[in-house]
């Protein structure tokens, strides 16, 4: 079978540009045993994945991340043709995964695309870092940068879900931040772009701040920093104003000293972290979403060869919650 996949041309210098990539014909091959042809019908693009083309990925490498698909051909017990399967071989029409790897979703519980986002990793990384991570605390105040995203979005409102009166968020400009008050529930949102971050936390949370989800770094990390209340805690789920930093990485906060004397906790994390409470996570997750308690948006493009834009657009504010990419029209719909 001949079919089209994205591979790293060059390794980008600064932000990422169309010049990086390069989509190029692949033969698939039947599966073997153990494993399954799948079609792939959504791909995600993620933040992480410009690390990756920092070293693990170079000039050659076909790209990797989720994927939902259709199982056309199956090689493997418990997996049968027609089934729909999450993975980690995106960027990609048609790939041939290894069964043990894969797993099978369910659209009559949730849209097959909410499996990249709320019910996939993004939901899990959200669900993880602000409860098991951030040690979140029924009432305590919470603030989220890059707030208006797949992560970020999902970690303010299961903070207000339990209970927190003061959840503040940060976004890219005005309508996203009307989003985050007006739809998910945030109590307070700034424009970062536009307003002093230390300012607007003052006016959201004039005690102070028990958690900051760290998604962005720079000036809001500072800002963090001097309002966090003692003994709070960042959970560091990423750094996207640095990824992009090549060789000449920005300095980092200049008032660490901060945490000396409020005892705070800075804590790194990632995803896998929390396998063991994926089943509470789908259980809670799910009512939350057939209560309407939690919100969601999706941003889509079309088609692989847009794949590259969509990454591209992550670093310039153009998605409202989860980047996904549709390789294949959705039988579901």
């Amino acid at each position: 079978m001949q079919s089209k996949a994205v591979y790293l041309k060059s390794r980008p210098a600064g932000k990422p540009v169309a010049a990086n990539f390069e989509l190029v014909d692949v033969e698939v091959g039947e599966p073997g045993e153990g494993q399954i042809l799948v079609e792939n019908i959504y791909m995600s693009v993620d933040p992480y994945m410009r690390g990756r083309m920092r070293e693990a990925w170079g000039p050659g490498d076909s790209l990797m991340g989720g994927a939902i698909g259709r199982v056309i051909s199956s090689g493997a017990s418990g997996i049968k043709e027609g089934d729909f399967v999450s993975h980690g071989m995106g960027w990609r029409q048609h790939v041939v995964v290894d069964a043990a790897t894969a797993g099978v979703v369910d659209p009559a519980l949730a849209p097959l695309s909410s499996y990249l986002g709320v019910m996939g990793m993004p939901g899990l990384t959200a669900y993880g870092g602000l409860l098991v991570t951030g040690e979140y605390k029924d009432g305590e105040s919470v603030f989220v940068s890059a707030a208006s995203g797949a992560v970020g979005s999902v970690v303010g409102q299961i903070a207000r879900i339990k209970g927190s009166r003061e959840v503040i968020g940060s976004a890219g400009s005005d309508a996203k931040v009307a989003m985050l008050t007006e739809e998910f529930g945030f109590s307070h949102g700034f424009n970062y772009k536009t307003s002093d971050p230390l300012e607007e936390l003052r006016k959201g949370a004039p005690k102070g701040i028990d958690i900051y989800f760290e998604n962005v770094g720079g000036p809001q990390l500072e800002a963090a920093l001097t309002h966090m209340r003692p003994y709070g805690r960042i959970p560091i789920c990423g750094m996207i104003a640095h990824y992009n930093d090549g060789d000449s990485m920005t300095p980092g906060p200049r008032n660490l000293t901060e945490t000396i004397y409020k005892f705070v906790t800075l804590r790194g994390f990632v995803v896998s972290a929390f396998a063991e409470h994926e089943g509470q996570f789908r259980q809670d997750m799910g009512g939350w979403i057939r209560s309407g308690d939690l919100k969601y948006h999706e941003t889509i493009s079309e088609g692989i060869e847009n794949a590259p834009t969509a990454f591209m657009g992550l670093f310039e504010g153009a998605n409202e919650g989860k980047m996904l990419v549709r390789l294949a029209a959705d039988p579901t719909l």
